[in-house]
């Protein structure tokens, strides 16, 4: 493990519910893995006693994961994303789909000074309903994709808080005419590619500068109707 600002890495969890959870977290290595793992030095731990170390684990952190949460919808900004998770299913011998929603603070792009973080909630579906639960209390801007699921977060009887304002991701704006354009070639598809790279490109001169800057760059005529010096628009990704 390493700090992000600097080179010098971080102790690593000590203890044996510390060690089971890295394993499963930071290693990817399943239960079942670890127990094969140390009965090969010796060590009879059954999976189920693995996961219920897991488990522990969990419970006790479970206050530091509220306290991040806490900071992060301070926040004026946040990005939210969600994925399917396998979950076990008992007596049906399969897994079934549950879902992962991620709640993270970047502010890097833009000179921001808040820190980096990122808070995982889990939810056994994919409805609306969830993020609403899990953004109690935030009222700043959410960036997301187009997932509909999020408009309700819009609404002005949206639970817990005020109705947010989202952004949407340019790169979702962007799929649909590079899909026409790979598909017929359309000219029309063509120029607003290439007026997308324009943003792109500027955004890429700016990125890391404070916000007033970033805002009268933006403004500059000659950005918005050029690439900046020394870049070119691409149409292809």
């Amino acid at each position: 493990m390493a700090c992000p600002r600097c080179s010098r890495g971080l102790p690593f969890p000590k203890g044996r519910k510390a060690s089971r959870s890295s394993w499963s977290i930071i290693r990817a290595v399943k239960s079942y893995r670890q127990s094969q793992i140390l009965a090969r030095v010796g060590l009879d731990l059954h999976r189920a006693v693995l996961a219920d170390w897991v488990g522990k684990a969990a419970f006790h952190l479970k206050p530091v994961v509220d306290r991040l949460a806490e900071d992060l919808k301070r926040s004026g900004k946040l990005f939210m994303d969600e994925t399917t998770a396998p979950v076990l299913d008992p007596g049906r011998g399969k897994t079934k789909a549950g879902y992962l929603w991620a709640l993270a603070r970047d502010d890097r792009p833009w000179g921001g000074e808040d820190p980096l973080g990122v808070v995982y909630f889990y939810a056994p579906g994919r409805a609306g309903e969830n993020a609403e639960t899990f953004l109690v209390g935030f009222d700043g801007i959410l960036q997301i994709d187009g997932y509909q699921g999020y408009n309700r977060l819009t609404k002005p009887a949206r639970k817990g808080g005020a109705p947010i304002r989202v952004a949407h991701r340019g790169a979702h704006a962007r799929r649909k005419p590079k899909e026409v354009f790979d598909r017929d070639g359309s000219e029309i598809a063509a120029e607003g590619l290439r007026r997308i790279a324009q943003i792109y490109a500027i955004e890429a001169d700016i990125r890391s500068i404070d916000l007033g800057r970033r805002l009268a760059a933006g403004a500059t005529p000659q950005n918005l109707q050029q690439v900046p010096a020394g870049r070119k628009a691409h149409i292809n990704p």
